[in-house]
């Protein structure tokens, strides 16, 4: 096969592509719509799910729901789409999503070009044609000239390596790989491990009918009110007739996402004013505000909430002021109160997370204070030597984020680097977008990308059209390859890390800096400095020939 910069003669069920696209949740949608049929590129996506809808596919326990509002967590690709969807809530759950996303692979045509129940074993570069061969777990192969990894930022789950797991004789679940079958709680004992967003939700959902539900909680969160609604009659007409107007808008916020469906209610939040500006009766009165609507306009009360040490003491000081209020338990009450910084952690919005520990069937166990030691044939035992007999253990550890699904295949660049030997000290890449030493393979939702501080699907949709148009830049260039410059990739990591340490980011532990998973190099792995400045950083470089990369053409470095 010709692997030269015109396009590929392979159909789209072909081997032999313009590019491969990994993953099938919103990313890899948009990459292969416009892939296919706005540049008539001969491409193919490989989805290990047997439907489309990624993290939202994967993720189907129960109370799993979005926590950016409906009307802004939809692709832009169709208008058609845009306009014939409609949502039901403020805050989408799980099902309506994954019935969303169904509903736009039909409506385009997609699902003809995506081959499902597909796992990658394999990704290696042929530096011989600049070109890629992607190998599935089950033995079948792919050529193109352009990978694009789409297989998302929070798409591994993490299963703590507990000694004795394989011993438990009840059922056991991962939150983030649940099972399609519906499963019952009902007159159950059940152990709950973790309390980050996705175990505040299925928290909620267990305690409803558990005989009794064992919280196992190692670190407290920040959790505040969703304020989740059914949409106004009148209010998604207002947003469709406006999308156009509305989606440039809220891209010029910091994390792509207004706080409220409509730009014209009253203005409750962001605030224009430090924390420190107003009297502790009128930041009470703000903070209110904020609480009672719900939604992350609370962390953007003030300027220099998720900036500065003091203005997060005091946010968190003010939630826990709420949790005192809600949960009758003092000694509880404590042990929900988060010891962060506020912001450190992802911050969790939720319907009545505290009120369950009201429930005589709910218990809250501080396995900070007293460890997991391991898991019995029917349990868990702490390292105190106290048992929790259960029938079932839910795993809400999260995820191996940003690098997770990438690390976790044989991705093998120049010379034969294998990607996960690069990133042993810590990812390191240019915009989130590539990484040295692996040409002509593009990343979205990679680390040092604003990807998961963003509305996800408007960042996605932005690292799609840059790495399309960069593509058609190269094409008509006749190059056949770019990758970045060592030293520019090298001055786009420390300016994230720079940007990130001005911040309250930092300043504690998370899945910002893999500090969920054991073993993983500790180190910020999103850029804070908003979507706005994210965006035109991209596109500047784009707008200077791609300045800081490396094009070849020819075999000749240019």
């Amino acid at each position: 096969m010709d692997m030269a910069a015109s396009k590929s003669n392979g159909s789209a069920s072909g081997r032999d592509l313009d590019v491969v696209v990994i993953g099938a949740g919103f990313a890899g949608l948009a990459a292969l719509h416009q892939l296919r049929d706005r540049m008539n590129y001969s491409v193919r996506a490989i989805e290990a799910g047997s439907a489309a809808g990624g993290t939202w596919y994967w993720n189907r326990y129960p109370g799993a729901r979005c926590d950016v509002e409906s009307m802004q967590y939809s692709l832009s690709i169709s208008p058609e789409v845009e306009q014939e969807w409609s949502w039901t809530e403020r805050f989408a759950t799980q099902g309506e999503i994954l019935d969303y996303t169904q509903f736009l692979v039909d409506r385009l045509d997609l699902a003809k070009d995506i081959d499902f129940n597909t796992r990658v074993a394999s990704a290696v570069y042929d530096e011989s044609d600049d070109s890629w061969t992607v190998t599935t777990e089950g033995g079948d192969s792919y050529r193109c000239r352009w990978l694009i990894m789409a297989a998302g930022p929070l798409s591994t789950p993490n299963v703590p390596d507990f000694p004795g797991l394989d011993s438990f004789q009840g059922e056991f679940y991962h939150t983030g790989a649940w099972p399609k079958d519906q499963i019952s709680f009902a007159g159950k004992r059940v152990a709950q491990i973790g309390t980050g967003s996705s175990g505040v939700q299925i928290a909620q959902e267990i305690s409803k009918d558990a005989a009794k539900h064992f919280v196992l909680q190692r670190t407290a969160h920040h959790i505040i009110p969703a304020g989740n609604r059914p949409l106004h009659p009148g209010e998604q007409e207002e947003v469709k007739a406006r999308y156009p107007e509305l989606r440039k808008f809220w891209q010029t916020l910091l994390g792509a996402t207004f706080y409220q469906s409509l730009p014209t209610d009253p203005p409750l939040v962001p605030g224009d004013k430090s924390i420190f500006d107003v009297a502790p009766a009128e930041r009470q009165k703000i903070f209110d505000a904020a609480w009672n609507y719900g939604g992350y306009g609370f962390q953007r009360a003030f300027t220099d909430v998720l900036k500065t040490i003091d203005a997060s003491v005091l946010a968190g000081d003010y939630i826990a002021s709420k949790i005192r209020e809600k949960v009758k338990d003092p000694q509880t009450a404590e042990k929900l109160i988060s010891s962060q910084y506020f912001g450190t952690k992802r911050v969790i919005i939720d319907k009545n997370y505290y009120d369950i520990f009201n429930q005589d069937n709910v218990e809250l166990v501080d396995v900070k204070g007293d460890p997991i030691d391991k898991i019995t044939p029917t349990g868990i035992q702490l390292q105190s030597g106290r048992q929790i007999d259960v029938d079932t253990i839910v795993c809400a550890t999260g995820f191996d984020a940003l690098t997770g699904a990438l690390t976790r295949m044989d991705i093998r660049g120049r010379g034969g680097s294998l990607l996960r030997d690069v990133w042993k000290e810590g990812p390191e890449s240019h915009l989130g977008l590539m990484v040295s030493g692996f040409p002509g393979m593009f990343i979205i939702g990679g680390p040092q990308s604003c990807s998961a501080l963003a509305n996800v699907i408007t960042a996605n949709e932005q690292q799609v059209d840059w790495i399309c148009e960069c593509i058609t830049y190269l094409d008509e260039k006749g190059f056949t390859s770019i990758e970045p410059d060592s030293q520019a990739q090298a001055d786009w990591v420390e300016h994230v890390n720079e940007l990130a340490d001005a911040t309250i980011y930092t300043k504690g532990d998370s899945w910002y800096t893999g500090a969920n998973i054991d073993g993983k190099p500790r180190g910020f792995l999103l850029y804070v400095g908003g979507y706005p400045n994210y965006k035109a950083a991209c596109d500047e470089i784009a707008s200077k020939g791609y300045d800081g990369f490396r094009l070849e053409k020819a075999k000749e470095l240019t």
